[in-house]
Parts: C-alpha cells; sequence; structure tokens
C-alpha cells in the first residue's frame, strides 16, 4: 500500500510517517510538506491507495485540497486528519468526500481502525456522543486521548445517535447497492450508470434509503452507516451477506 501523507508541520508528518508504516513491511509512505508538493507527488505517480490530509496548510485551505483532490482523483481515497476534532469539521470533510476524518489526538490504535475501514470500502467517523463532551477518564493516557468528541446539536438533531444493526434495516439488494456508491461520494447521474437504471429511479431509490436510515442528507447517511459499521460490524461484510 502507497499513502500519501500532506502536513505542513515537519515533526507532525514524520511522526505519522513512522506510525503509518508501523501498519506493515508492505506500507510505503511519501510525506508532502505542502499543497504544492502533494499535487506535484499524485502527478508524479498514479499508484497511491490512500491520502491522508491536514486541514490546516500554509499554501492551501485544506477542505479546497480536498475537494480539488477527490474531483482530480475520484477513486483515491482521502482521509483527513487534523488537530480538530469539532462536529462541524467532520460534517464537512465527509460532505466534500472524504472516506474518513481522525483527529491527530486520536490512538495509534484508532488510526489503524480508521485507515482499514477506509481500505475495505468503508467510511471511518469518530465515535459518537450524544452531543456533549464524553467523560474524561485517568486509565490511561490510550483512554484519554481515544475519547473523541465529534458530536454536537447537529448530529444529535439527524436522530442517529442509537443505531440498530445493518442487518435490521431491511434494505432491499438495489437500495444496498445503492447505499454503497452513496457512501463512496457518487452522484446520482453516475449512480445510475453503475447500476444500468434511469437518474430518476435512483433518486427513489437514494429517498428510501434516507428514509430507512431515519435521515435527511447523504452526509447524515454516511455518518449513521459509518456509526452502524463501528457498533456492528463493517458495511463491506454486511453487505457481502445481502442476499444479491
Amino acid at each position: 500500500m502507497k499513502v500519501l501523507l500532506v502536513d505542513d508541520h515537519p515533526l507532525i508528518l514524520s511522526a505519522l510517517q513512522t506510525v503509518i508504516k508501523g501498519l506493515g513491511d508492505h506500507v510505503k509512505v511519501v510525506g508532502a510538506g505542502s499543497a504544492r508538493a502533494a499535487r506535484e507527488a499524485l502527478k508524479a505517480a498514479n499508484d497511491f491507495d490512500l491520502v491522508l490530509l491536514d486541514l490546516q496548510l500554509g499554501d492551501a485551505n485544506g477542505f479546497d485540497l480536498l475537494v480539488e483532490f477527490r474531483s482530480a482523483y475520484p477513486a483515491l481515497p482521502v482521509v483527513v486528519v487534523s488537530a480538530s476534532d469539532r462536529a462541524s469539521d467532520v460534517i464537512r470533510s465527509i460532505d466534500l468526500g472524504a472516506m474518513g476524518f481522525v483527529p491527530k489526538r486520536a490512538t495509534n490504535e484508532t488510526l489503524f481502525e480508521a485507515l482499514h475501514m477506509v481500505m475495505s470500502g468503508g467510511i471511518y467517523v469518530p465515535p459518537m456522543s450524544i452531543g456533549v463532551d464524553p467523560p474524561v477518564t485517568r486509565r490511561s493516557t490510550d483512554v484519554l486521548s481515544s475519547q473523541l468528541n465529534v458530536v454536537t446539536k447537529e448530529a444529535t438533531d439527524s436522530g442517529f445517535q442509537t443505531q440498530p444493526s445493518l442487518e435490521s434495516l431491511g434494505l432491499t439488494p438495489r437500495q444496498t447497492d445503492v447505499l454503497a456508491l452513496l457512501l463512496q461520494g457518487h452522484p446520482n447521474k453516475l449512480i445510475a450508470r453503475d447500476l444500468g437504471v434511469s437518474v430518476e429511479t435512483v433518486k427513489d431509490h437514494v429517498a428510501a434509503v434516507l428514509r430507512v436510515l431515519g435521515v435527511s442528507s447523504r452526509t447524515q447517511a454516511v455518518l449513521a452507516v459509518s456509526q452502524m459499521s463501528q457498533q456492528h460490524g463493517g458495511f463491506s461484510a454486511w453487505r457481502g451477506s445481502t442476499p444479491r
């Protein structure tokens, strides 16, 4: 696996490179200390499997760069690794096409979990609370750093704090296919083309999926399914068990 790591802080860049290499000998990490360097790296090689992107870059807005990468390299997953863990930043990142969001204060184990989930076709967001900071314990620094607060009123109002299992949703096989493509950030036209159906049919399926999930937008659907996957098992495994 070849990973492009984009962060303009030299110490953090070096530390993250070391951590990611810990995934195994098969992992190659290329560091880029600026948006310009990241663009050059992607233009120079077409074999990257993943991009880890910091939102605070000296020469570019991280959200703008996320949009740029998702447009220019739609098949290349981007995971935001940020010092921020504000719900607004998490939601905006997913809305713009990020396949994951990992706060920098998360543990190494959390980062590994996120990367494995993304590379297996899922989307990772930090665990959700009920709109308040989770209680801080002192059992260990790992426990402390894993207390990730990423929910504010937006998430609470969406009504997907307590999640059923994916299997219990009762989606049809076609709705499952639509949801899978929706989670990859595909627009209705591309979903229609991939499935060989009309755009109007896709719209009907998307509306049905949102209704089943109890949400009102694609971003809320992504967050809801991500939380279900973390609580009850990966979306890929569930999808594979669904009758085709």
